[in-house]
């Protein structure tokens, strides 16, 4: 079994005191990292929560509308259902590219100028 990681180091590292955990916390920096995955994650769970909960309410209240026949066996329930699934992927892989695109980078950020002691 090959590692490609390199081997840990030996010097001992120390963590970062809560005062500067709490400096980091209260900067700009941090400030704009919250507020990218705010802008980000809120909006788009409200979304997709307001999205299931118009399913459900359909699927108890108009039983007519969602079992109407659009082609075959499958009807308007089937597809919404479907449609569900489909938008949970979409969201986790649109979170994930932004995550890679705006979260990420700026976390590493932080985080490399924490454990450098700066």
């Amino acid at each position: 079994m090959a590692a490609d990681a390199p081997p840990p180091s030996k010097e001992q590292r120390t963590l970062p005191s809560p005062e500067e955990f709490t400096e980091v916390q209260e900067s700009a920096e941090f400030g704009e990292l919250r507020r990218s995955y705010r802008s980000f994650a809120f909006p788009l769970t409200v979304g997709f929560i307001a999205w299931y909960l118009l399913y459900v309410l359909l699927s108890n209240y108009a039983g007519g509308f969602m079992g109407t026949k659009l082609f075959g066996n499958i009807n308007v329930a089937f597809v919404l259902g479907v449609a569900q699934f489909i938008t949970t992927f979409l969201i986790a892989w649109w979170y994930s590219r932004h995550a890679a695109a705006k979260l990420d980078p700026k976390a590493e950020a932080i985080k490399t100028r924490m454990e450098s002691g700066a």
